[in-house]
């Protein structure tokens, strides 16, 4: 049976060092977190041709490494370090457990960095706060709260789950908007191609026959000219377009404008503003229910939700509570949130259970947006069909209406 070197932290977070025998390295693992212990590295023993044990050298420090943090590796890290905190490790020693089981990346350069940090005094917080791409403001004072009142491990928990819930509901939008885009990219394609080669051929054949072009046919080979001599500049629209939102987005009034169409969107808005108020509660409620002060949160949420008349109206509330009032009533007047969030708010302020109703407002919208996103797909089917009806349609009528014509005329002549 092959043999394992293995290197594991005890609960009270010693190190150990020693081998173990089994049939693969997921085998040696289960074995090992058997005898209650947390393995570190897990290396097979290959024995060489004098019998000398050969064991693969570790790779450690930092590498180059470039671009960001992928959100789903950082939930993933979050998750098992809130794991090692339960057992009571250290939470140097957690840091390091999980360093040494990431590849060669820039979040492994990172917790490099944390774990020196934190063995030269600085506290956990602290260290992240110093690395603002990879731990944004919501997760070091969430961590900085946990760290105050000595509940870390639940912290980073409720933290992975509002990460995982929150990548949820971007992969749903985003999700659903693949099938419409992969559609009219796929017959944008088609209708340019019509264009460039079908449309052409045609205009010659009437030239030849000298058949007088109506106003509609003649609109379509205009069409279909400007197509063909500019066709390179057909996908630099949506990219134009996109800079343009971007260029316009750069001005606080710009942003703000851009944001309030977004909600008035026909068919998108609804969905829009439901996930805007989905993220807006749910940041909120894990901000104060692990203990950050209610103003501290308001400004927190207030740089991550994403959208500027949301900022603004979360902006108001803020104010609001500085002068001793409520975060109902300044929602109620922004006219963003729907009665039924501002009337559950209400009763959480009452109640004392702020975060835990928000938290609730906030699987509710998830729910719902998960609804009107099935809904818009299903309504997008038809409309997508129709215009692309419409557009065939249009080819179709204008290519036959000269033939038409020099039918009648042929019909007149013999008769």
């Amino acid at each position: 049976m092959p043999k394992f070197q293995y290197e594991a932290m005890n609960a009270q977070g010693q190190a150990m060092r020693d081998q173990i025998d089994a049939q693969s390295t997921e085998d040696a693992i289960a074995k090992i977190r058997a005898k209650g212990l947390f393995p570190t590295d897990v290396r097979e023993v290959r024995e060489k041709k004098r019998g000398k044990v050969s064991i693969k050298k570790k790779a450690v420090g930092k590498t180059i490494a470039f671009g960001g943090v992928r959100s789903k590796q950082l939930t993933q890290f979050t998750r098992q370090l809130s794991t090692l905190q339960d057992a009571g490790l250290p939470i140097v020693k957690s840091v390091k457990i999980l360093e040494g089981q990431l590849k060669p990346g820039v979040l492994k350069n990172v917790l490099i960095s944390v774990a020196e940090d934190i063995e030269s005094g600085a506290n956990f917080s602290e260290a992240l706060a110093k690395h603002p791409r990879a731990f944004d403001k919501l997760y070091v004072n969430m961590v900085k709260a946990g760290e105050a009142g000595g509940v870390l491990d639940a912290i980073l928990q409720r933290l992975a789950d509002f990460r995982e819930k929150s990548a949820k509901l971007k992969r749903q939008i985003v999700g659903a908007m693949v099938y419409p885009a992969v559609v009219v990219t796929i017959a944008s394609v088609i209708l340019t191609g019509i264009m460039i080669f079908i449309i052409p051929k045609f205009k010659s054949m009437f030239d030849d026959l000298g058949i007088r072009l109506p106003g509609l046919t003649q609109a379509l080979i205009s069409f279909a000219e400007w197509v063909k001599s500019y066709w390179f500049l057909i996908p630099g629209i949506p990219v134009g377009f996109y800079i343009l939102l971007k260029l316009i987005c750069l001005s606080a009034a710009g942003r703000y404008g851009v944001d309030w169409l977004k909600l008035r969107l026909p068919i998108f808005g609804n969905i829009i503003r439901k996930s805007v108020i989905a993220r807006f509660t749910r940041t909120l409620g894990t901000l104060v229910g692990s203990g950050v002060p209610i103003l501290e949160s308001l400004n927190i949420v207030r740089e991550t939700t994403g959208n500027a008349v949301m900022a603004n109206a979360i902006g108001n509330v803020h104010d609001n509570i500085r002068e001793g009032g409520t975060v109902a009533d300044p929602l109620a007047q922004s006219g963003i949130c729907d009665e039924m969030v501002v009337n559950m708010i209400d009763v959480g302020e009452e109640t004392g259970d702020l975060d835990k109703m928000l938290l609730k407002i906030a699987d509710t919208y998830d729910e719902e947006v998960d609804v009107a996103v099935g809904a818009m797909v299903s309504l997008l089917e038809p409309l997508m069909i129709v215009v692309m009806g419409g557009a065939v349609g249009f080819i179709v009528i204008s290519l036959f209406l000269p033939l038409i014509e020099l039918l009648n005329k042929i019909g007149s002549t013999a008769g």
